[in-house]
């Protein structure tokens, strides 16, 4: 059994009639993007920023951070 080019938009218009011009637009949009993604993916690159490297000033903004967090509470800031 073969489909020919009638039978094909015989299929095609009943598609178009069960869900819409709009919905099969939408529908093959984000078919496309999940194909680009997972193609983006295979590749290993990523769409957003790239993380940008730690330095010397970063390191030393999370190693004061850390002795933030372990000072004491009472509020006397040395702990003696």
């Amino acid at each position: 059994m073969e489909l020919g080019a009638p039978e094909l938009i015989l299929i095609l218009l009943i598609v178009i009639l069960l869900f819409g011009v709009g919905r099969i637009g939408k529908i093959a949009g984000e078919l496309g993007g999940g194909i680009k993604a997972f193609r983006d993916g295979l590749k290993g690159e990523e769409s957003g920023p790239a993380p940008a490297p730690m330095n010397e000033q970063s390191t030393a903004l999370v190693s004061t951070a850390e002795e933030v967090k372990t000072a004491p509470k009472d509020g006397s800031g040395t702990g003696e």
